[in-house]
């Protein structure tokens, strides 16, 4: 089983899309939403039972936090026992630790306040990222750059943003297993569209495919069924 949190940290899509594309994933995982409003709460004993637990994209951090922080213990407690936590865009800055629960060897910034960013604006768009030495069109909604301290452990950058900085990572957590990333690479075509937006050409599944690869395979928890 995987868990997609849907609720008051996340913005309505976001969620949907993130189980959408661990459904098709190739894993033949079976995806349940989880939250305050959901069948299943996010509580130890349900994180137990999964695979993987997904944090998918929202609003503004601060105001995420004050709603997951309660739940930070337990979904700590979960990876470091050997669970698999991913992260897009508010779900990746929530790996962090100011504030967030602190998954990562390092922490998490704004990308467009970085040095050479493009964009540098909070609007929806699309920002071009390198992944596995590719440039690829993602649909970007004021992501996290990931800063890395290998001080503090191993990471592995599967993509960069055009100014170098990681744009997606995954990490070991304990036994566990950390995956994340800045923008939206499970956004689905009418993300484009309903914003005006151009479909990019080489829009395809591979990207979050690639995420959900990495994460599964690094976790120590038994493989899906």
């Amino acid at each position: 089983m995987a868990l997609v949190y849907r609720g008051p940290a996340s913005t309505a899509g976001c969620p949907e899309a993130v189980a959408g594309a661990l459904a098709r994933s190739r894993w033949d995982l079976d995806v349940r939403y989880v939250g305050p409003k959901e069948r299943l709460a996010l509580e130890p004993a349900v994180l137990a039972s999964a695979v993987l637990y997904a944090q998918p994209g929202g609003g503004e951090l601060d105001r995420a936090w004050r709603k997951l922080r309660r739940q930070a213990p337990a979904v700590r407690d979960y990876v470091a026992g050997g669970g698999r936590y991913l992260g897009f865009c508010l779900g990746g800055y929530l790996a962090g630790e100011t504030p967030g629960f602190g998954l990562l060897p390092g922490d998490t910034d704004q990308f467009i306040a970085s040095p050479g960013a493009w964009p540098t604006h909070t609007d929806d768009t699309v920002a071009t990222v390198i992944w596995d030495g590719r440039r690829r069109e993602v649909f970007f909604q004021d992501g996290a750059w990931f800063d890395l301290d290998p001080a503090r452990g191993p990471a592995e950058v599967l993509a960069t943003y055009e100014n170098g900085l990681p744009a997606a990572v995954v990490a070991p957590f304990g036994a566990g297993a950390v995956g994340v990333v800045g923008p939206h690479p499970e956004a689905t075509p009418d993300w484009f569209t309903d914003c005006g937006l151009p479909v990019p050409a080489d829009l395809r599944a591979d990207l979050t495919q690639d995420l959900v690869d990495r994460v599964m395979q690094l976790g120590q928890l038994a493989p899906a069924h």
